[in-house]
């Protein structure tokens, strides 16, 4: 019987899916991609909805009954069991890396064909919200941008489109995530222009526009118009042009604290990754992580409530539950309170990540950044200015995310639509261009990119790059050719050339390390004459004038052809031992293929 009912419920899932699918030929390819994009702005919007409400659940539930003055032992353990629990769940249920989540939809842009496992569709936001629910200090985005790029993905996998359109819904739904999670459709827009390397076209702003602004309609209905991070500015807080020096050095500073984010995330990740036992990075991890929330309780989870209470000028709420409460009112004390937080902030984050914790560092940027912004105004304000926290905090927020993710416009664009209004956009500008200015002078690659420009798995809007990173050197290897051995004469040579298909020959060891090549047009002086024969092969090899390591990168392989004005090249492993060659106008055929086959 249940077979029966399971048999019958197949037939009908396949009955709507080929009906889906005849809906949809039935359409242009324009018309498709619009109804698509509500479709994924939909889902995505509903998914951020139920991730955010699993996640106030969890942290309620846990915190919400600690007493305001008095610190709890709890912040010791409540971490370690978030990251034991995210780790187990990744391990023994999904079995697949869902963890910096930007990072893993640029990847499946470059090297997945854009096709994203539909596991992804649920898994990142239970890992997040284990995670963050019990204190990891890490965001939410990541996991939620990871979810919704997978429903755009799978949307397009089941109306069988090609890798563009894929790739655009993919970019949808990653678009519709940030715009329903911060109620921001332009941000989720600039989002993907500049952190997904989406081209500017008509046929590709336009379901992005309407992917964005339907989830944000989702997210308006289900949890109202007040944003994630609700701050109302005021007569006070308005920009005046005699302050805009300290926005200039405000920026510089967010550019130098954004240098730190990345390269201290980084180190402190190769440190936690480097413990080989999982029990041993636990406890380093529960430690750390319990220590520093026990001390400093606005680390705790992303940290939104710390830094609206910080923006709004309550700087006595962020020492709740904490050993410097009954210091709270002492200036310096909670000056230098909050100048530890920001430094410590990303290390909590580092630690979280690579100890097996699922989120990302899209709001512990943002974090960062208003602390970094609050505590300028504070020691401006010590000195006898009077300046406003919360605008300082606002621009502060702008300036680190721009530095971290190298996006300056998605951080002009967010903190403009979260404080209501267009009021701040020449500060916010100012701090945002330097602090992205600064930040990529000391290290190009924002925190997203970093890892991925290093294994040439990077799409940029530089077509000619973007195109080489598709092409993989191992599939356009040529092995075809006769391995020729160094106690060979010139004798034993003609026997070869005569059934050879190529006119170079690789010379090995009996190791297989390559000594050199031998050409044929370097031969034919000799071949034909009788007394030549005895000759040794050696006598007339000679070195390439480069050598290719396998996996290389195309990016790097291409132009060595052109630095040595030649037309082939060995490939050889590590220890010169070799694979075969690899042929400038291979690499063209294949260049043009593909170009054709992304654009079309």
């Amino acid at each position: 019987m249940i077979e029966h009912s399971n048999y019958i419920n197949k037939a009908n899932r396949e009955k709507i899916y080929k009906w889906f699918l005849d809906i949809t030929q039935r359409l242009t390819e324009r018309q498709m991609m619009l109804i698509l994009a509500v479709v994924v702005g939909a889902l995505a919007g509903i998914a951020t909805y139920l991730f955010e409400m699993v996640l106030h659940l969890i942290k309620s539930g846990l915190v919400n009954w600690f007493d305001a003055d008095t610190y709890h032992l709890l912040y010791l353990l409540y971490p370690a069991i978030g990251i034991v629990l995210a780790t187990l769940f990744v391990r023994y249920i999904v079995k697949d890396n869902i963890s910096e989540g930007v990072t893993r939809v640029l990847y499946a842009m470059s090297r997945r064909g854009s096709h994203i496992a539909g596991h992804n569709c649920w898994t990142s936001m239970a890992g997040g919200a284990i995670t963050i629910g019990f204190g990891g200090s890490v965001g939410p985005e990541a996991p939620i941008v990871l979810t919704g790029a997978a429903l755009g993905s799978n949307v397009g996998k089941l109306a069988k489109l090609n890798y563009k359109n894929i790739t655009l819904l993919l970019c949808c739904g990653a678009g519709a995530a940030v715009a329903s999670i911060f109620k921001a459709p332009m941000t989720g827009v600039v989002f993907v222009l500049e952190i997904l390397m989406l081209d500017i076209t008509s046929a590709s702003i336009i379901p992005l526009l309407v992917s964005s602004v339907t989830a944000t309609t989702i997210a308006l209905v289900l949890r109202g118009f007040d944003p994630i991070i609700s701050v109302t500015l005021t007569e006070a807080d308005v920009f005046q042009i005699k302050h805009i020096p300290l926005f200039i050095l405000l920026g510089a500073v967010c550019g130098g604290i954004s240098y730190y984010f990345t390269s201290v995330n980084a180190r402190v990740g190769k440190i936690v990754r480097s413990i080989k036992s999982q029990y041993a990075r636990w406890a380093v991890a529960g430690v750390v992580l319990g220590v520093l929330i026990f001390v400093f309780p606005p680390l705790y989870g992303e940290g939104y409530e710390s830094f609206v209470s910080l923006m709004k000028g309550d700087k006595l709420s962020i020492f709740e539950n904490s050993l410097f409460y009954p210091f709270r009112e002492i200036e310096w004390v909670a000056l230098l309170y909050i100048i530890a937080i920001i430094f410590f902030k990303v290390i909590a984050m580092a630690t979280t990540n690579a100890a097996g914790g699922v989120g990302g560092t899209f709001a512990p940027s943002l974090f960062v950044g208003a602390f970094t912004g609050a505590s300028m105004a504070i020691i401006c304000n010590m000195c006898g200015l009077e300046l406003s926290i919360a605008t300082f905090t606002l621009v502060g927020m702008a300036g680190v995310m721009a530095g971290v993710m190298k996006a300056p416009l998605t951080a002009i664009f967010l903190i403009a639509e979260l404080s209501n209004g267009y009021g701040l956009f020449i500060p916010l500008m100012i701090v945002a261009c330097i602090a992205f200015a600064v930040g990529r002078y000391l290290d190009p690659d924002s925190i997203y990119t970093k890892h991925l420009r290093q294994k040439g798995e990077l799409l940029t809007h530089d077509k000619d790059q973007s195109v080489l990173v598709f092409l993989n050197l191992d599939e356009l290897m040529e092995t075809d050719f006769v391995r020729i051995r160094e106690h060979f004469t010139l004798g034993d040579m003609l026997d070869i050339i005569s059934t050879a298909r190529r006119n170079i020959f690789p010379v090995i060891d009996n190791f297989g390390h390559l000594l050199g090549i031998v050409q044929l047009d370097d031969l034919r002086e000799d071949m034909f004459k009788p007394s030549k024969r005895g000759n040794s092969i050696m006598n007339y090899m000679i070195q390439p004038p480069d050598k290719i390591l396998e996996h290389e990168m195309m990016q790097e392989v291409l132009p060595r052809f052109e630095a040595n004005r030649t037309w082939m090249l060995p490939v050889v492993d590590k220890e010169n031992r070799y694979r075969g060659f690899i042929s400038k106008s291979r690499i063209l055929d294949a260049y043009r293929e593909q170009l054709v086959n992304i654009t079309q």
